[in-house]
């Protein structure tokens, strides 16, 4: 049963607060439930999803951008910081929803993008009409051309989502003028944060938002942010544009970012102190190894960031062991706990990728994702889980091209790396599109659309099948809230047979997952407590976690 997590006072707040261990649920605001019938998901709809949330058994929930957007990359090329954009709904429907979430013991975070903007922000408008060396050129990245009449971008950086990062402006004179730097898309300035207006500016959204009682921020290329003052070359461009993820170290993780944080970190204190609410700053750090991220969740700095390996690694025993150790080792140690995540809305579904091959996901990738969902569900630390992995949800693969809205299939005419996929709406109930997504008429569109075979994996038939998704989510946050093993002790490593890891929690609860096909012996005796599938007494099958309870007196082994 979901209950509020404990308010009580400082002395509370310093043993534990509640961001330590919770489990969040990230909302795409634009596919989770459509009120209007427009076919796009809103505000509203995400507070009548609130229940079912409820239900489910999370801690809290992570929106992404909802604010005035052209939408070039679905709100995170923000207009307005300070308002909601129309299509989701408006300030007072935003306040009915967080009012919502606190009654019903649910935290409200916001997704806050601070290394860009939109085009559209009324920042760059002015600075396009202000030409080269004015004041509000100086809030972006704007520089010369190289080469005869500047036709040469200033450097060779490549854009994350494709392309050069740099395109040229014409000036208010009409000639060609200045490049501006764009790490995305170029509908997406990067911002120049060495500028004192730019720390102001934000400093008022995150007051903005927190006086209107969020609960914390998850913040976008929170690596980014400062660029090498000198832009130089890149040495090595092409690296830099292989992969989104892997990032050219000249325009991210710049030591001057870590004093954005600290100040981000005061003004968290700061509301902190007034009612002894605990805020949450979460970053989304994209960097080379544990130890660099563990920079980012020092005492003073961001509460705690998502660490993306256990999402990265292929489905190994070996694999998944190196990486938890990793993460124990470098970024618990700062006092912080580990946020573990295996997906989210850039990446492809855990079904799909765990699995062999096929449109909608083999059965061995379910097996795979619902292993996964109790093991990440017993690492120490905190746990997000992107909206449609409780229903078991393949990725999409086979939408027609000329759906895709992903700016990177824009701007590479390549699928290979598109998230489309994994943003299609839920399905909530029936047999056919828009599956209960969208009020209103049956014949409602929703902004993409969904497969026939999402009926399969619609939350009315998940709740009704004790055997599903659904189910094991409940139970093991369940679970999670009632045992004492379950919450920030260590994790002690027991023996197991090659492909299979089994650890310890607190005293007494043992996890074991076997990555291998066939099964081996249990690492405790009995009937286990939860099992990802069937798990006879004294097995456990391939593709298959479990959790027991032992007694404590001795230490388990397979």
């Amino acid at each position: 049963m979901l209950t509020a997590p404990a308010d009580d006072g400082l002395s509370h707040r310093l043993t534990h607060p509640w961001w330590r261990d919770a489990v969040i649920y990230q909302v795409y605001v634009r596919s989770f439930l459509d009120s209007t019938g427009d076919g796009i998901g809103d505000l509203a709809g995400v507070r009548t999803g609130l229940p079912y949330l409820k239900k489910l058994g999370v801690d809290g929930i992570w929106l992404s951008p909802f604010y005035p957007s052209p939408q070039h990359d679905h709100g995170y090329d923000v207009a307005d910081y300070r308002d909601v954009d129309p299509v989701y709904g408006d300030l007072d429907e935003f306040g009915l929803l967080v009012a919502d979430a606190h009654r019903l013991g649910i935290k409200v975070l916001l997704d806050i993008v601070p290394n860009h903007c939109s085009s559209e922000h009324p920042w760059f408008g002015e600075a396009l009409a202000a030409g080269p060396g004015s004041e509000a050129r100086a809030r972006f990245h704007f520089a010369e051309g190289r080469g005869p009449g500047g036709d040469v971008p200033p450097n060779n950086w490549h854009a994350m989502f494709g392309g050069p990062a740099w395109s040229r402006v014409t000036e208010p004179d009409g000639t060609p003028g200045q490049w501006y730097l764009h790490m995305f898309t170029p509908e997406q300035p990067d911002l120049n944060w060495r500028n004192p207006d730019v720390p102001a500016h934000f400093d008022e959204v995150l007051r903005f938002w927190l006086d209107r009682g969020v609960d914390g921020f998850r913040i976008d290329v929170a690596a980014g942010l400062f660029k090498h003052p000198d832009l130089p070359d890149s040495p090595d461009p092409e690296a830099d544009a292989r992969t989104r993820d892997s990032v050219n170290p000249l325009a991210w993780n710049q030591p001057e970012v870590h004093g954005v944080w600290r100040q981000w970190r005061k003004v968290c204190e700061e509301y902190t102190a007034r009612d002894g609410r605990e805020r949450l700053l979460v970053g989304e750090v994209s960097v080379p190894t544990a130890r660099e991220h563990a920079q980012y969740v020092r005492p003073d700095e961001l509460h705690q960031a998502f660490f993306f390996d256990l999402l990265g690694a292929p489905w190994d025993a070996a694999a998944f062991r190196s990486v938890i150790d990793e993460a124990l080792r470098d970024i618990a140690g700062t006092g912080s706990s580990v946020t573990w995540v295996l997906n989210n809305h850039d990446q492809v579904r855990t079904v799909t990728r765990y699995g062999e091959s096929g449109t909608e996901g083999s059965g061995l990738g379910a097996a795979r994702a619902r292993a996964a969902a109790l093991l990440l569900l017993a690492l120490p630390g905190a746990a997000y889980i992107y909206q449609g992995e409780e229903l078991g949800l393949p990725e999409v693969v086979d939408l027609p091209d000329e759906v895709l809205t992903d700016p990177i299939f824009r701007r590479t005419g390549s699928r290979a790396r598109i998230r489309d996929g994994c943003r299609v709406p839920l399905p909530w109930s029936g047999h056919a599109s828009p599956f209960g997504f969208s009020a209103g008429p049956e014949g409602v569109r929703p902004w993409l659309p969904q497969p026939g075979w999402f009926a399969e994996h619609a939350t009315e038939r998940a709740l009704a099948d004790t055997r599903s998704f659904w189910h094991l989510y409940r139970e093991g946050l369940q679970l999670r809230r009632g045992l004492p093993q379950l919450g920030e002790g260590a994790l002690r490593w027991l023996d197991a047979p090659p492909g299979v890891l089994a650890f310890e929690r607190g005293d007494g609860l043992v996890c074991a997952v076997n990555f291998g096909t066939a099964p081996v012996p249990a690492p405790v005796p009995g009937t286990p407590l939860l099992a990802s599938g069937m798990c006879p007494p004294g097995a456990l099958p391939g593709s298959t976690a479990a959790w027991w309870i032992t007694d404590g007196t001795e230490n388990p082994t397979p």
